[in-house]
């Protein structure tokens, strides 16, 4: 099938595998075949026409799985991203949220949420042992919003930026759409690979998610968590990998209740919601200052125009395509290792949660901990270093603060009227220290930003 073209609908062409090509590949890898174009007869139906297909006889294949191999990110590139970082040593914080204003520019503040998305499209690092048991890399977000949030924006942009990406909506997917399906040709069967297939080692993002009847809903915990679907449909037996974030979006179930669980809100089974790594809501309460904001914002107002921190005009707001290329650079280039700063807060906070939640029990499971340690492995990522220091455990319990509403303690964070600060290592240190003081932890602070 090519797929070259993603506003055309997609073609497609017999391949003839012989001898040792056969299981070469499976269903949603992307391959280059090299073979010879023949003609072959079609099956052979009395009363019918006979009809010739054309088919590739195939010589080699090969299957190319990762996605940076679908950006060209040249040593030039590479040493512009070196320069840029060494430029900035003393003040990584306005470094990168030059980096985050470029995610979805044309969305008005949302801070914590561009953070948010540009974390889940780096992801952690997968690890496995010598048994084959494999703890996944790939972190997952669902945002639940109020209509008009800017939920589709972000949705619509990660697919773009993420070269091998899925983009689906829930009122239209069935369990065998997002899975995989068994399509009957001629005598035999065959498998289709569905929106989770086809993402493999990309990004999967489906809209309109509490759309899904609950029947879909459970088809995709096995791909959430063991990032493989298991198929037993007519007489094929199979696994297939479906190693890709999903970044999901809905609307809460009538008006969001505050005071109520995520489970009763999203009208999501806990199962489930335990898979998402962040779980962001978007309230949109009637503040007439943002308002303002926003107003001049979209009418082009210069007043209303956010500009990177420190930057003196758009040059410093990084293009389309260097973040593509910086993305997929930082994603293999480095694995960062836990340091004892940052095991220690992850821990800690891990061990809070689970003492003095109890209205939120979907969200404190053992995948906290998990979800803790991938946050701060892609903040690592994104901030060029093979580390995980004191500051990304910072950033990363910052984050999940925004999804326990009703346990925090950093109190309730409005992660949609968020603007980008005037002084990013100022504004991080203060939240370091409130951070390490919430968690009696202050003698950790100090000396953490250091790239």
């Amino acid at each position: 099938m090519d797929r070259s073209r993603p506003t055309a609908i997609p073609r497609a062409i017999v391949v003839v595998l012989e001898r040792d090509l056969v299981d070469k590949a499976k269903s949603g890898d992307s391959v280059t075949v090299t073979g010879v174009v023949m003609c072959r007869w079609r099956p052979v139906v009395a009363g019918e026409r006979p009809d010739i297909a054309v088919v590739i006889r195939a010589n080699s294949i090969s299957v190319l799985s990762d996605q940076a191999s679908q950006i060209a990110i040249t040593e030039e590139l590479r040493e512009e991203f070196r320069a840029f970082w060494a430029a900035r040593a003393n003040t990584p914080m306005r470094a990168r949220d030059e980096i985050v204003a470029s995610m979805c520019p044309q969305v008005y503040g949302l801070f914590y949420i561009k953070l948010a998305v540009l974390l889940v499209l780096i992801s952690g690092v997968a690890r496995s042992d010598e048994s084959g048991l494999r703890v996944r890399g790939e972190a997952h977000m669902l945002l639940v919003g109020d209509p008009g949030t800017a939920k589709s924006q972000f949705l619509k942009y990660a697919a773009k930026l993420v070269p091998r990406s899925v983009l689906t909506t829930g009122i239209g997917s069935t369990s065998a759409g997002l899975t995989v399906t068994a399509v009957k040709d001629g005598p035999e069967w065959q498998l289709e690979a569905g929106a989770l297939v086809l993402a493999d080692r990309g990004l999967c993002c489906i809209d309109e998610f509490g759309s899904i009847r609950e029947a879909e809903k459970s088809t995709i915990l096995e791909a959430m968590e063991q990032q493989s679907i298991s198929v037993a449909k007519a007489g094929i037996v199979c696994k297939l990998n479906a190693r890709c974030s999903v970044l999901a979006a809905m609307n809460p179930k009538g008006k969001y209740d505050v005071h109520s669980s995520l489970a009763v809100n999203t009208a999501l089974s806990t199962p489930l919601l335990s898979r998402f790594d962040l779980v962001l809501v978007l309230l949109d309460t009637h503040d007439e200052q943002w308002d303002a904001h926003v107003s001049s914002f979209l009418l082009g107002s210069r007043d209303g125009e956010e500009a990177a921190p420190g930057s003196d005009g758009e040059q410093d707001v990084w293009g389309f395509d260097r973040l593509q290329a910086y993305l997929a650079f930082v994603k293999t280039a480095f694995q960062p290792e836990t340091t004892p700063a940052s095991e220690q807060v992850l821990t800690r906070y891990y061990q809070l949660q689970r003492q003095r939640d109890t209205l939120n029990a979907a969200r404190t499971t053992i995948r906290l901990l998990e979800s803790l340690i991938r946050l701060a492995q892609a903040h690592a990522r994104l901030m060029f270093r093979n580390k995980v220091l004191l500051a990304d455990a910072v950033i990363a319990v910052v984050l999940m603060e925004s999804t326990m509403l009703s346990a925090s303690i950093l109190g309730a964070i409005d992660t949609l009227h968020t603007t980008f600060p005037e002084d990013s290592d100022l504004f991080y240190a203060e939240l370091e220290s409130l951070v390490l003081r919430r968690l009696d932890m202050g003698h950790l602070g100090g000396g953490s930003q250091v790239v």
